[in-house]
């Protein structure tokens, strides 16, 4: 054979190249979660793969042989009113009088009861399509793909099933490939006229029968399906899929539209669906694949539990597949709704006496704003409804919400003491508060934060009485879910739960007011403030219930530690008083045990762990989170799973909370900030030498990068959004400290504490001299 000469220059060429390309894809940061991957498909609803988008949602799994996908729509909704809700019989001064009188029992069956024996308001299953796959034989691989959001079907004689739910559009799309032949496809409506064959399930009692819906009607075309179901008073909605067959390939696309009287008029799913298929399967996956590759841009993290990792971006996939701005809030399944013939577990519904309020705990550090605006956007919404209810029921002017409500914020009733709860609008308005310090934007702050925090303030003051010792109290107080629905369950001394949020309303109140330089207002919130007595404190337990109530028994909400964690009243960094406080409660709260927890309850531990810098035993918390607390599709189910002690409570309803509560425990021991100083890895185990994390965001819009390699802190990026000073704790304080901006010459600082002034847009980088 004849050798060919190659000129020297043209190999140094190609060195040069192949160089350059092993460069980049070095320099290329891999995506950090992993996928999930099962040899067949789950069996069950509650560990089928989830995908949605906020509004609409799909469980993929197997029933009775066939490939099922349960569909889902946030706003599928039996808004009837609550039985019993008569505020012309019932009012919070009557509740009172019963309960000081002693009859409080007529109270319980008045309130309690509807909640658990009426079928209604509560959220509703859509329907579910299912693929005869008994002729496709054993199946290889069931993966769901949490980086681009789809999951993935494969047999061992090479069928493939794509499918995804559109990042930005209430339509889901399914791709079989290399079928053998034709596949049968129907389209299954819930039980809503005809007897579930399901049985009764902890927490879902109710047969979707008791709705007292006409079964809705399935019209079949030839390629397609359309479900068409009436609900209660004008609420319908549509389910519609088409599909098209070419070859070994069958491609289809399905949609889930609502329709209500007083809601503005959206498509149909079949317009949704037609519309969809002309664009075609490639062109509507590569904007999905679009939304979510920006969506992982948004922050990473790197730690070298591979558990705890693993957990981690399952949790953010979730939470993707969970909020959008313009779709309602995370409620407790989100779109993710039962499909088992019955009501989902406590009706799917809006819980604020925790569930809302810790579902959202990560988009703050995580940096996903845009999809926390979806929660502030629905409490906005509904303030007029809001103000009437507190008008109605506690007769004062102001503003509180239920504690329980329906998708248009109606009460719903339930265990009244949290239901009605008298603080509820209060830790709402934490959210508000937070949204404004971790993006300084002035606009909200001027027209939402500190309006909302004003009408809660204004309740505050008007539903309050004072003592003859001029001190402020509520007439009866209570503390999630401390004594569950009991008479005792009302305390006549303020808890701390209340009290905390009292404080904190306050507080705030009057530091947004100074802001905004009403200082007239901020006067007044500090003045009524100061009428408020201290939290309970005991000298060797910590944080009480309430005054004479201890935390003496094990229980699975922290309401006791609000002052602490969340709100940070009680900081660390406040000094040694507070040190103590936080430190006999944490050590309190291990005495008593774990037996009447239940999964959010660990998933909140790491949280005050974090907050207390404690991340070795953050760390086992989440551990004992993720590996007991948790289905093989990583769905929370309050129970312990593994049966090993860690509770006696092993029952398995599906909430979501407790999963976005362990993403947000991850993010604390990596980064703080809500002292207003920005501390890196300041909670993670002693063995994690290698850890790093990019772009999580703090109090004052600051967008944090920082990495660990052999157990010191190699660097720290700050980029500041805002001009707001910046305050680091000095990660190398033995050091003197380089500091390079790209608006300004670098400089060098040393000390404890890194103080710089920013301005809007300026990036900073922080490096030891060595």
């Amino acid at each position: 054979m004849k050798k060919i000469a190659i000129p020297s220059q043209l190999i140094i060429l190609l060195l040069l190249l192949v160089t350059s390309c092993n460069q980049k894809n070095s320099d290329e940061k891999s995506f950090p979660g992993e996928d999930l991957t099962f040899p067949a498909l789950a069996q069950t609803w509650d560990e089928a793969m989830p995908l949605g988008n906020g509004m609409v949602g799909n469980l993929i799994w197997e029933k009775n042989g066939k490939l099922r996908f349960s569909l889902d729509r946030a706003d599928l909704w039996d808004l009837r009113p609550m039985e019993g809700m008569d505020f012309d019989k019932w009012t919070f001064n009557s509740v009172y009088k019963h309960w000081k009188e002693d009859k409080y029992d007529v109270v319980q069956k008045e309130f309690d009861s509807a909640y658990s024996k009426v079928a209604a308001p509560s959220k509703i299953p859509g329907g579910a399509l299912e693929f005869d796959i008994e002729k496709l034989g054993k199946i290889k691989e069931v993966r769901l793909g949490i980086e681009t959001a789809t999951c993935i079907v494969e047999w061992e004689n090479g069928v493939k099933l794509t499918t995804f739910v559109h990042a930005e559009k209430p339509l889901g799309w399914y791709r079989f490939e290399n079928l053998p032949e034709e596949l049968d496809i129907e389209l299954i409506s819930p039980a809503y006229n005809r007897e579930s064959e399901e049985g009764h399930t902890s927490q879902s009692r109710n047969d979707l029968n008791e709705l007292g819906y006409e079964q809705g009607e399935i019209s079949k075309g030839d390629h397609s399906y359309t479900y068409n179901q009436k609900g209660w008073g004008s609420f319908a909605y549509q389910i519609h899929t088409s599909w098209e067959e070419k070859g070994n390939e069958l491609c289809g696309c399905w949609s889930v539209s609502s329709e209500f009287e007083d809601w503005d008029k959206m498509p149909e799913a079949t317009e949704i669906v037609t519309k969809e298929l002309d664009n075609g399967f490639y062109s509507s996956f590569d904007i999905h694949k679009n939304w979510w590759s920006d969506y992982w841009a948004q922050s990473a993290v790197q730690i070298p539990d591979s558990l705890l990792q693993k957990q981690y971006y399952l949790e953010m996939y979730k939470f993707g597949a969970a909020a959008r701005e313009d779709a309602p809030p995370i409620s407790l399944q989100a779109v993710w709704t039962a499909d088992h013939g019955k009501l989902p577990p406590w009706k799917g519904d809006f819980h604020h006496d925790l569930n809302t309020q810790l579902s959202y705990w990560p988009s703050y550090s995580g940096n996903y704003l845009g999809l926390e605006e979806g929660f502030l956007n629905w409490l906005w919404k509904y303030r007029a409804n809001f103000k009437k209810y507190t008008k109605a029921y506690f007769g004062v002017d102001g503003m509180n919400v239920p504690g329980v409500t329906t998708l248009e914020g109606e009460a719903m009733g339930g265990w009244i003491q949290y239901s009605y709860g008298q603080t509820v609008a209060s830790w709402l308005g934490h959210h508000f508060y937070l949204h404004w310090k971790y993006t300084m934007n002035r606009e909200f702050l001027e027209t939402r934060a500190y309006p909302w925090m004003k009408d809660v303030a204004i309740f505050l003051d008007n539903v309050s009485v004072k003592t003859d010792e001029g001190k402020r109290k509520l007439l009866i107080s209570s503390s999630p879910e401390i004594y569950n629905n009991s008479k005792k369950a009302w305390f006549a001394e303020t808890t701390n739960f209340d009290l905390a949020l009292i404080r904190w309303t306050y507080e705030k109140a009057a530091e947004l007011a100074r802001e905004l330089n009403f200082e007239e207002d901020a006067r007044k919130w500090e003045k009524i403030l100061a009428e408020w007595p201290e939290l309970a404190v005991d000298p060797e337990t910590g944080l009480m219930f309430a005054p004479g109530f201890p935390y003496d028994e094990s229980h699975r909400h922290f309401s006791h530690q609000m002052a602490y964690h969340p709100l940070g009243l009680l900081d660390f960094s406040k000094g040694d008083a507070d040190k103590k406080v936080i430190q006999n409660t944490l050590d309190n709260l291990e005495k008593e045990g774990s037996s009447q927890w239940v999964g959010y309850s660990f998933s909140w531990q790491g949280n005050l762990y974090a907050r207390a810098f404690e991340g070795d035993k953050a760390a086992n918390t989440l551990r004992t989170f993720a590996e007991c607390f948790c289905l093989k599709n990583s769905f929370h189910v309050n129970g312990d799973q593994c049966k090993a002690g860690h509770s006696n409570f092993t029952y398995r309803p599906f909430t979501l909370e407790g999963n976005f509560a362990f993403a947000s425990a991850i993010q604390e021991m990596l980064m703080q900030s809500h002292s207003g100083v920005i501390k890196v890895f300041p909670a993670i185990p002693f063995e994690w030498k290698d850890c790093s994390f990019d772009q999580l965001r703090t109090y004052g819009a600051f967008l944090v990068s920082a990495e660990k390699k052999d157990g010191t802190v190699e660097q720290v990026k700050i980029t500041s959004e805002k001009g707001q000073q910046c305050l680091l704790e000095n990660p190398w304080p033995d050091k003197k400290v380089i500091v390079e901006s790209n608006l300004s010459a670098s400089k060098q600082m040393a000390g404890k504490m890194l103080k710089i002034d920013t301005k809007a847009g300026e990036s900073l980088k922080f490096k030891p001299i060595n």
